[in-house]
């Protein structure tokens, strides 16, 4: 799949089919993360592939989103902060969260050219979630990812934003570039 497809054509997902996916796609999805950068190549990313419906639904429940229920897979991304925050002390912190979602985008971008569906989920109670897959204390969950294939009936449509409204030249507000000026010879 072309790139610019595959960034363009990403949406977030809510209905999908009762299809299981084969989880060997989503093995290479998350492999596909550790390709991101990694602030002083200190790799913080650890994910966790659910099956158990059982485990899925109780998540669901955590996350007070019924649609994260409708998969046969979850994936849930976790951060260790440990060596972030002894090679770069508190700035270790806003690292941690920008190279997660480095890491996240190269997922989900695997995800839509394996033609499978997710949606990010960032609404959760962290501590029933870590108490349910036993994830330590001092690990971060950055978002859950229920995985299959999006519904035909979907709905859901991916806006976007016009470019001039996020865009600005030499500093916060500046919407046009400076003029180039012309030398003469």
């Amino acid at each position: 799949m072309d790139l610019n497809k595959a960034i363009q054509s990403r949406k977030s997902v809510k209905k999908f089919t009762t299809e299981k996916p084969n989880w060997r796609d989503i093995i290479e999805c998350v492999d596909s993360a550790r390709y991101a950068p990694m602030a002083g190549n200190n790799y913080s990313l650890k994910f966790i592939i659910l099956d158990d419906k059982e485990t899925i639904q109780k998540i669901s429940e955590y996350c007070q989103q019924p649609f994260v229920a409708q998969t046969h897979y979850m994936v849930v991304v976790c951060s260790d902060p440990r060596r972030q925050l002894n090679a770069f002390e508190e700035k270790g912190r806003v690292f941690l969260r920008q190279q997660a979602g480095a890491a996240i985008q190269n997922f989900l971008l695997k995800i839509e050219e394996k033609g499978l569906a997710t949606c990010w989920v960032g609404y959760f109670v962290e501590g029933l979630i870590k108490d349910k897959l036993k994830i330590p204390a001092n690990i971060i969950i950055e978002a859950l990812f229920p995985i299959g294939y999006e519904a035909p009936n979907n709905k859901e449509k991916r806006t976007k934003i016009e470019l001039d409204r996020i865009l600005y030249f030499n500093k916060y507000g500046n919407k046009k570039m400076k003029k180039e000026r012309i030398l003469e010879v």
